[in-house]
């Protein structure tokens, strides 16, 4: 029998049992790089979604930017004034920086017209009361009823400067449009709307009246808008000593002008020459309070309405009249009286005084003769109530009521302007931000002194472009 030593059998297994195990700790060592290198793709990946996520959301944060900056501009318009009232690109004054900087804003605006009777040949691309014709054949626009109007009088350009200085920011404007008026009335050619400097609380140059709040000037598309509200963008010097979240308080010294009606002295000698005689400037005042609501403003005109000129025979003659204006209008956000109604506005305004006409947006005269050689300032009163609806994001309208009214003189005569009324709605669609089309139904009418009048009625389809942008160096 074959005897079997102990050691003979242990060596062949313990040399098996080394073999395994470096077998095994090889494949662990192969496990664990691949769990290395699997960690370590994981984390790659992970940092590169990290990148991304934070791209889109520094994407997110431009867009974001981007749509305030737009409420911004559009809450704007206004007070640049004009139409149209609805989104329109313009300058964010409320931004300030420590570079300097210069926006270029405006709009690209066709106007089609279908005007039912017929206006002055010189003011069709637009409906004041005041051009409608009521004395036949005399009255400018005296035609056949029926007329087809193609304007781009409406389309602007402006530039809004921000410069930075010890004294704080210099923000400067200048913007024009292409609607004619003056001796320019009827061409598309270009007029000035604002030429402004401001710095800290002093401003000087033109822009709009402070007895003027164009913030009420409804989403409409018409020009000239309604003849019964405040409009004047006239040259003068500020001074704004309170201005916060809520409150601003301004006085300013503007330029004068009136509207002289020789009237029945006219009349007597056909040879007299009467214009305006600006000796001393108008002075203005604005108070306002601003809160999520919308705004209440109170305005205030004082002025020395004069008149100077030679009879035919040859004597010379000036003559002067106080002339004062008070003012009340209110911009109220509907929404935050019913939810449902976020954005929507009620705008309103009424005005009352004398020898104001001059900063009426359509109609009437300053000064006229009364009897015994004397001059009065011509009483005036005048009111706006609009409404804008924001049906969704796509669709708005705008429609309402303005009119102004005179109580002539005794010297004037019987075609003296007595009233002009003013209605319009419309239905618009803003297929993007920066654009709208849509029609709008327009009506006005004129009343004379002596009760003879006319009315004239339009459809007007508008196409309106928004464009803006910043020049900044870097």
């Amino acid at each position: 029998m074959m005897s079997v030593r102990p050691g003979s059998i242990l060596a062949p297994l313990l040399a098996s049992m080394s073999i395994a195990w470096t077998l095994a700790s090889g494949a662990r060592a192969d496990e664990a790089s691949d769990l290395a290198q699997l960690k370590a793709e994981v984390a790659a990946e992970r940092q590169a979604l990290a990148a991304e996520r934070e791209a889109l959301a520094e994407q997110r944060r431009r867009v974001d930017d981007a749509l305030a900056n737009l409420e911004q501009q559009r809450a704007q318009l206004a007070e640049s004034g004009g139409a149209p009232r609805a989104p329109v690109a313009a300058p964010a004054a409320e931004r300030r920086g420590d570079a300097p900087r210069l926006d270029v804003y405006g709009f690209i605006h066709t106007d089609a017209i279908y005007d039912f009777d017929r206006v002055d040949p010189a003011w069709s691309a637009t409906l004041r009361p005041s051009k409608i014709p009521v004395l036949c054949p005399r009255d400018p626009g005296c035609g056949n009823d029926g007329e087809t109007i193609l304007s781009v009088r409406q389309s602007r350009l402006g530039f809004a400067g921000f410069l930075p200085t010890a004294l704080g920011e210099l923000e400067t404007k200048f913007e024009f449009d292409l609607f004619g008026v003056g001796v320019d009335a009827g061409n598309t050619t270009m007029r000035i709307r604002h030429i402004w400097a401001e710095l800290g609380a002093w401003g000087a140059g033109q822009t709009n009246s402070l007895f003027m709040d164009g913030d009420i000037f409804p989403n409409t598309i018409d020009y000239w808008g309604p003849a019964g509200m405040v409009f004047l963008r006239n040259p003068q010097v500020r001074w704004t000593p309170v201005q916060d979240d809520h409150w601003k308080l301004a006085v300013a010294l503007e330029a004068p002008g009136a509207g002289i009606d020789s009237g029945k002295a006219g009349l007597v000698d056909s040879g007299l020459t009467a214009t305006a005689w600006n000796k001393y400037p108008d002075f203005t005042s604005q108070t306002r309070y601003s809160d999520d609501w919308g705004h209440l403003q109170f305005s205030t005109l004082f002025r020395s309405v004069g008149a100077e000129g030679v009879t035919s025979t040859g004597d010379g003659f000036h003559r002067r009249a106080f002339g004062w204006g008070l003012s009340a209008s209110n911009v109220l956000d509907m929404g935050a009286l019913f939810g449902a109604l976020r954005g929507d506005q009620l705008l309103s305004q009424i005005v009352w005084g004398e020898g104001i006409a001059n900063y009426m947006n359509d109609g009437g005269n300053d000064l006229a003769p009364t009897t015994g050689g004397r001059v009065a300032a011509v009483p005036t009163l005048g009111w706006t109530m609009y409404y804008n609806r924001t049906w969704n994001e796509r669709w708005t309208s705008s429609f309402g009521f303005s009119q102004h009214s005179q109580n002539p003189t005794a010297g004037q005569t019987g075609d003296a302007f007595r009233s002009g009324s003013y209605m319009d709605i419309n239905l618009l669609y803003h297929p993007i931000p920066q654009m709208f089309v849509g029609p709008e139904f327009i009506w006005g009418k004129r009343k004379n002194e002596d009760s003879n009048g006319g009315s004239d009625s339009r459809v007007q389809v508008s196409f309106h472009y928004d464009f803006s942008g910043s020049i900044q160096p870097r």
